[in-house]
């Protein structure tokens, strides 16, 4: 046999004995932990990430499934959640916008790897991987440092409402990721010559309660911290806001496009494909460690046109010009 022959022949011995390796191999299967209700999270964001999983080969019902454990916002049943999805040996957890679910996640498992979107403002501060660039445990994933936000976000409210003297801020209990968003909306309000009014809020009945105790001290405008309950509570917050005539500045543009009046941060639908991305890569035998913690740094300012003029005020021309997307 001459040697280019033998040499095509044993490629294709190789390639047949890796395609018999794959069959003979399970399905991948994505863990998913959530502190909130799934629910609640938009078409568009799920569209986005299996489509960006397709692409790494991987369509859900035909070579991948999914394993979906939710909190439904009750935090304390994280840690049994996620060792529930260690038990099903799951490919990959993702965790998204929860320090409470990512702690719970890297308790259960060292070795499953861990991807959090959005976890924290500051992944190495916090502890859950050694730098940005190089993780070097099983944790990595998706920040856009969200909560140094807040400051901004109030910043372009004042620009709506150029009388305002009092912002109410609506958080749930602190825990190290509200915290320094806290600090953050606070500092930032000093700045603006703000007094802020922080109610915290943890159920459906608490942010009833929260809105009523901003229209009796009177608060101008409201900044709602992003978390998941909020993010899953949106259409209750957004109607109280409209209720009680408050201008009201959000964190996703899915706020606005349920009649909220603005909000300035990531799109989720980006995030989600971003998550798709990696978790792609990871499935495809990327290492968690070596897989540098993503920095999403694109964030849009959105403004509800009908929302603004039901509470009778006019976009300036200069908070227009800023504006990335304008729903009417």
């Amino acid at each position: 046999m001459r040697r280019r022959d033998f040499l095509a022949a044993l490629a294709g011995a190789a390639a047949c004995a890796r395609r018999a390796h794959a069959a003979q191999r399970p399905d991948p299967v994505i863990g998913y932990l959530y502190a909130g209700s799934q629910n609640a999270f938009p078409d568009d964001a799920r569209k986005a990430f299996w489509q960006a999983l397709a692409e790494f080969g991987y369509v859900r019902g035909r070579n991948v499934s999914v394993e979906l454990r939710q909190a439904h916002n009750d935090l304390g049943r994280l840690p049994d959640l996620a060792l529930d999805l260690v038990r099903r040996r799951v490919s990959v957890i993702i965790v998204p916008g929860s320090m409470e679910a990512v702690s719970a996640a890297r308790s259960a498992t060292d070795s499953i790897p861990i991807i959090f979107i959005n976890a924290i403002t500051d992944p190495v501060r916090a502890g859950l991987v050694a730098s940005l660039s190089r993780p070097g445990g099983n944790i990595t994933g998706l920040a856009d440092f969200g909560s140094v936000l807040s400051a901004k976000r109030l910043e372009l409210i004042k620009m709506l409402v150029p009388d305002a003297s009092r912002i109410g801020i609506l958080m749930t209990p602190i825990n190290p990721m509200t915290a320094g968003e806290l600090v953050n909306a606070e500092n930032g309000a000093r700045a603006l010559s703000l007094e802020a009014t922080v109610a915290i809020a943890d159920n459906q009945q608490e942010i009833d309660a929260a809105f009523a105790m901003f229209a009796e001290k009177r608060v101008d405008a409201v900044c709602v911290i992003p978390t998941s309950l909020f993010f899953d509570r949106r259409a209750q917050i957004v109607a109280l806001a409209a209720r009680y005539r408050l201008p009201a500045v959000y964190s996703h543009d899915h706020y606005p496009e349920v009649g909220g009046l603005m909000s300035y941060g990531i799109s989720v639908a980006e995030r989600a494909r971003q998550l798709g991305i990696y978790t792609g890569l990871i499935l495809n035998g990327a290492d968690p460690a070596e897989l540098p913690v993503r920095r999403l740094a694109k964030f849009e300012l959105v403004v509800n046109m009908s929302a603004a003029k039901a509470l009778g005020l006019t976009i300036p021309a200069n908070l227009l010009a800023i504006t990335d997307r304008v729903i009417e």
